[in-house]
């Protein structure tokens, strides 16, 4: 359903909003992605706006147009009170309104505005590109005259709409689920080609939630360096998983390409058997001294990198503070951090909590978590040293089994409530 339009030029000096409707920037820009061309059966989509680039506390960020609850004369608003702060960084497939195709030069014409329509499906809401306001300069002192097209008959004014680069920044904050269900149902080559778009970390993001058979498909069509990119962006224990289901070649070949520490540690974590406690585990954990205070460990586990099952809790040790560390002392909880002076030294708030061996099965090791309520277990070598740790996240997926969202999905398929809901 077609609704009201409004105009990209005057967008570009509008307020940017928090919920509560107080100013927090101006946005700058407009991003857009080329719209999908024609192809089996269903007509070509229009270009689709996917967010804002805005100035705000001195640098210039991007907010997704999903996150803006109103957009009207008085300016943005946001629908949460969060904003990503990170700087704006283009990604490939990306245009920019105000930098790309205002002023843009179409035969004997120029760009001078871009109207936004907004659409709506009766489940969800967005803007397309709908109109375009072209001017022709006029000769000999004469004004220039102007006049409105639709889009669709504005040839040039994108130039490469029917890339894959288009389709991933279309995906640019889907969730990692949806852009694998997106990669699931393309053709091989076009599956690979999206892959190719897609950055580093989307990528590993969207390799985690596919079937292994999947995500060797993927990744044996991606040439050394870019692999070692995205192996970059995930953990260890993942890229183990990863590298277990290829060759003998291929892993020597992506092995010999790592750093000599990221090697060692990938070669430790695939010399443990499937199943087991080391073969499950991560050797990322928070890893501090008896010595380090509350202050210091509210410090770590602030840093966004660290997934929820591991930021709870920090692994005190003896030096060295990498795994495999010195002796293993115990943890401490999160809540406990909080309850306590930041100068409070953490070998005064050990808690004492079982610890698995590597060899220990995956069962044994879903036993302990759900009889202790943890939410990961130390996994330590018979000189009490500590190799990582096993989260639950981890087990219910091994649990589960490696085909579990095949499944899933095949269940939801032939589930006839499932379908209707989904209608």
């Amino acid at each position: 359903m077609a609704g009201e339009l409004i105009y990209a030029f005057r967008v570009m000096r509008l307020p940017l909003l928090d919920a509560g409707g107080s100013p927090i920037g101006r946005i700058v820009d407009l991003v857009v992605v080329p719209g999908r061309p024609a192809r089996h059966g269903k007509s070509a989509s229009a270009p689709r706006l996917v967010g804002f680039v805005a100035d705000s506390q001195r640098r210039r960020i991007f907010v997704n147009a999903n996150r803006v609850g109103e957009l009207n004369g008085d300016g943005a608003r946001l629908k949460s009170w969060d904003v990503d702060l990170n700087p704006f960084k283009p990604r490939p497939g990306e245009v920019l309104i105000g930098k790309e195709l205002i002023d843009r030069r179409i035969g004997d014409e120029i760009v001078s505005d871009i109207g936004l329509e907004s659409i709506s499906d009766g489940r969800s809401s967005w803007w397309e590109i709908n109109k375009v306001r072209l001017a022709r300069k006029g000769s000999l002192g004469r004004r220039s005259t102007y006049r409105l097209a639709d889009a669709k008959e504005v040839p040039g004014l994108f130039d490469n709409p029917t890339s894959m680069e288009a389709e991933a920044a279309r995906l640019r904050d889907f969730h990692p689920t949806e852009v694998a269900a997106v990669i699931r149902a393309l053709p091989d080559q076009q599956r690979r080609q999206l892959a190719e778009a897609l950055d580093d970390q989307r990528l590993a993001n969207v390799l985690e939630e596919l079937t292994e058979e999947e995500q060797v498909r993927i990744v044996e069509a991606l040439d050394v360096k870019r692999l070692e990119g995205v192996f970059d962006e995930m953990e260890y224990d993942d890229v183990a998983d990863l590298l277990g289901q290829m060759t003998a070649a291929q892993q020597e070949q992506m092995l010999d390409a790592m750093d000599d520490e990221d090697e060692a540690v990938v070669r430790r974590l695939l010399s443990y058997e499937a199943g087991t406690a080391g073969g499950l585990m991560t050797p990322e954990v928070i890893i501090l001294g008896p010595t380090s205070t509350v202050a210091e460990a509210l410090a770590q586990a602030r840093d966004p990198d660290w997934v929820v099952s591991i930021a709870t809790q920090v692994f005190v040790c003896q030096a060295p503070f990498k795994t495999p560390t010195g002796k293993f002392l115990g943890v401490v909880h999160m809540q406990r951090l909080l309850r306590e002076p930041p100068s409070m030294e953490l070998r005064q708030l050990l808690d004492d909590v079982p610890v698995v061996s590597p060899e220990l099965s995956d069962h044994g090791v879903a036993v302990e978590l759900a009889s202790y309520d943890l939410l990961a277990i130390p996994v330590c070598d018979d000189a009490g040293r500590l190799l990582g740790a096993v989260t639950v996240d981890d087990v219910i997926d091994r649990m589960l089994g490696t085909d579990w969202r095949k499944r899933q999905r095949q269940a939801s398929n032939s589930d006839p409530k499932s379908s209707g809901s989904a209608s």
